[in-house]
């Protein structure tokens, strides 16, 4: 079915890793429903699927291999920066997006973000050293302070909802809940080497921006 684009989201300086990311770009003729769009979901097995409904107003649907979201970091960034616009809409709300040299950038509210379990670790040579998952339940974001007055992290993410994705590459949705948990702008290095920056700003809201790059058409 030649109707997806894939992506790679919050890459690192030299264009490398970022969190792969599967957009469907004419989802309302190639997949109708929800059952269809889950369905193709995890077929596919990205941690995330965009199902774009009217790419000009940027109306868009986010689905993981198990479940539907009503909100996802990475995947907006991927839209916003592959749909060239300004507004995504969501069930949500409006999610404002704007491109800023070689990063494209989303604002959004950390309370719309699924909850995650967020727990600091000493060093980044612990987060480093964590199993794939770490045993317990629940969606995990591990980090340390790589640099604490630089504002630099080093995470790991493991969603353990046994759907195949043992650990994200790049999780927006965590780095929200930090950057509201912490109250500071951050550098995020999570994964093999992804990059997130985000940057708080008034009334709760929060940038949240990162590298884009094609990875394969299909």
């Amino acid at each position: 079915m030649n109707d997806l684009e894939v992506l790679h989201v919050f890459c690192a300086p030299d264009g490398t890793h970022g969190n792969a990311l599967g957009v469907v770009r004419d989802a309302p003729r190639t997949h109708p429903d929800p059952a269809a769009r889950q369905a193709r979901a995890r077929e596919l097995g990205f941690s995330e699927t965009v199902f774009v409904d009217d790419p000009e107003r940027g109306v868009v649907d986010i689905y993981t291999p198990t479940l539907r979201l009503p909100f996802a970091g990475h995947p907006l960034v991927g839209a916003a920066w592959l749909l060239d616009i300004e507004v995504l809409e969501l069930a949500v709300g409006e999610i404002f997006a704007r491109q800023d040299g070689e990063f494209t950038w989303i604002t959004a509210r950390a309370e719309w973000a699924p909850p995650r379990a967020l727990r600091q670790y000493a060093t980044a040579a612990e987060v480093d050293a964590l199993p794939t998952p770490p045993p317990g339940e629940g969606w995990l974001y591990a980090w340390a302070w790589e640099d604490e007055a630089a504002g630099r992290v080093r995470a790991r993410a493991f969603p353990r909802r046994g759907d195949g994705i043992d650990e994200d590459e790049a999780t927006g949705a965590a780095a929200l809940l930090l950057t509201a948990q912490l109250g500071r702008a951050l550098n995020i290095r999570q994964g093999k080497g992804s990059q997130l920056l985000t940057a708080p700003g008034p009334d709760g809201l929060i940038e949240l921006g990162g590298r884009v790059r094609f990875a394969v058409q299909v």
